[in-house]
């Protein structure tokens, strides 16, 4: 219902206009009586923004991921919805005060030489204050909205409710499952309103690119962070959307774009700890060293993470798709369960081939990943391929680097950068480097093990030894109750046969009244004597 009437609201039908409908779509949608009672008076991607915005966190973040898909959209909307990264409608700063007060347990002015009541940025979950630490070092406080647990909760009960709809009338809707996605993405969501897990995160990340010269993470103030309080340092950067600005400051853009898939597969392959929402609006370029530009990232709500199998099977995938080997990807998806086992490997190497190949040696600008993976898409529909609700945000984190790739350098070529990276990380994973550092870390277990290792030997020798006489034992026990159960028959059967003929006697036409009134007697023995003779 709340959807429905957001839609009507915000007149988003006629977003559908300009689409190929049948016929009877077109009819339908022109007889819907609201379009003669509300008019459209604002552009298109305004009330597209507004509509997200009025619907919650969840919407919002959608309308994130899609306005770094300018492929996708009409520049019109793209624009608008980049509105939506750190413009959201803020929320009141003395409450924001108020809530930090209530967590640290001290006034502001104990806590900070200065703060600054006006937020700085306002996001869908929470907004950012400047403040300036006691010993002058300057800080931004990120402060979660009151009340947003309570909006988030609506949110994923609609999202559930439309994903079980989806699951019990689409006959795609069970490959598809998305119900476990909406489960993935409710943790994410829920793990965003912690914010001593995003300081976590932050912590971990930095720890990951210590001393690098490509991604620089902001330190976190641990003592000044609580659930809905995060205190870290201040950045100053430019935003990685604002092109122009970074040209004009003669930024190397090759070398910024090469440098974000770079980040993207250490954080995937390397570390299998990955920035999630890379939309632009959290992501920065340092202003020193123009020329070896240095990305600056924060916002660490939303990890992502692999196991080692969906590592090693994406890496695989990945090199094959650089090979143009579709035979290994085929195979891999088959070997990782992501198709069924019965799959016809040639059939689905075929169908594989005929999206990506079209798409090879052809700069970033060229290639549209939307309709890449609406062929994919496809494709997966006609093998009954699975999603796999793992690598969702994973998806997700590609999409966003390709239009961060897209907005800097349209010329980037995806595959060049990418493969060399991933051929070293296979090497390094499989070769005898991979070999000698698996058996430096499992030498210690070793060692803790091996004064056991003589007993446990015992023991094994001492059991083979045993069997058979247990095996004798356990035969010997089976004999005696079978021969058990044979004496309970021969007892029954012996009971049985004078219970027949003691029938027989009282069922014989007496000569007797008192042999008269025994004759149901008689009936009675002789049926507990067929039964006893048939047990």
């Amino acid at each position: 219902m709340k959807i429905a009437h957001t839609i009507i609201r915000y007149r988003l039908d006629t977003f559908f206009d300009d689409l190929p409908l049948p016929w009877y779509l077109r009819v339908l949608f022109y007889l819907m009586p609201w379009r003669y009672l509300i008019k459209a008076t604002q552009p298109r991607g305004v009330r597209l923004r507004l509509a997200l915005e009025s619907l919650g966190p969840v919407f919002i973040k959608f309308g994130q991921m899609l306005s770094t898909r300018r492929d996708l959209l009409p520049d019109d909307v793209a624009n608008e919805l980049k509105r939506l990264q750190d413009n959201v409608p803020p929320f009141s700063g003395p409450q924001a005060q108020l809530i930090i007060e209530k967590s640290l347990g001290k006034p502001v002015a104990e806590l900070f030489a200065a703060f600054n009541v006006e937020p700085l940025a306002s996001a869908s979950v929470a907004q950012v204050h400047e403040a300036t630490l006691i010993d002058g070092r300057e800080a931004v406080v990120k402060v979660i909205r009151p009340g947003i647990a309570r909006t988030i909760r609506k949110d994923v009960a609609l999202l559930y409710t439309l994903a079980h709809l989806v699951h019990a009338v689409w006959q795609e809707g069970r490959r598809l499952r998305p119900v476990e996605v909406v489960a993935e993405y409710e943790q994410t969501l829920f793990d965003e309103l912690d914010l001593r897990k995003e300081a976590a995160n932050g912590s971990q990340l930095k720890r990951n690119f210590e001393d690098s010269d490509i991604l620089y993470v902001p330190e976190i103030y641990w003592d000044l962070t609580r659930q809905n309080v995060l205190v870290m340092e201040r950045i100053y950067g430019i935003p990685v959307a604002e092109v122009d600005e970074l040209r004009a400051q003669g930024t190397d853009m090759k070398t910024l774009a090469e440098r974000g898939v770079e980040i993207f597969f250490t954080q995937v392959f390397r570390d299998s700890f990955f920035h999630a929402d890379m939309h632009p609006g959290n992501i920065f370029v340092s202003r020193e060293n123009p020329v070896t530009p240095q990305y600056i990232a924060v916002d660490f709500g939303i990890i992502g993470s692999l196991t080692a199998e969906d590592q090693s099977y994406l890496a695989r995938n990945f090199l094959a798709f650089f090979t143009r080997d579709y035979r290994q990807v085929a195979q891999l998806h088959i070997d990782s369960g992501w198709v069924p086992a019965d799959t016809n490997v040639t059939a689905f190497e075929t169908a594989i081939r005929s999206v990506c190949e079209p798409i090879f040696n052809k700069p970033l600008k060229d290639i549209s990943f939307g309709q890449v993976l609406l062929g994919l898409f496809q494709t997966a529909r006609r093998f009954n391929m699975e999603v796999q609700p793992q690598l969702v945000l994973l998806q997700k984190t590609l999409l966003n680097i390709e239009g961060l790739g897209r907005q800097l350098y349209p010329e980037l070529d995806l595959w060049q950068t990418g493969k060399p990276f991933l051929e070293s990380w296979m090497k390094d994973r499989v070769g005898p480097k991979a070999a000698y550092r698996t058996l430096k870390q499992q030498v210690p277990d070793w060692l803790d093990k091996m004064p056991h290792i003589p007993q446990l030997a015992f023991d094994a020798l001492q059991q083979v030894k045993n069997q058979p006489l247990q095996n004798r034992m356990a035969m010997t026990e089976i004999t005696q109750k079978e021969e058990e159960r044979s004496h309970k028959a021969s007892r029954k059967r012996l009971l049985a046969v004078p219970c027949i003929v003691a029938a027989l006697w009282f069922g014989h036409e007496p000569s007797h009244e008192w042999l008269e009134q025994l004759s149901l007697m008689g009936w009675a023995l002789g049926g507990l004597g067929v039964y006893l003779l048939l047990k």
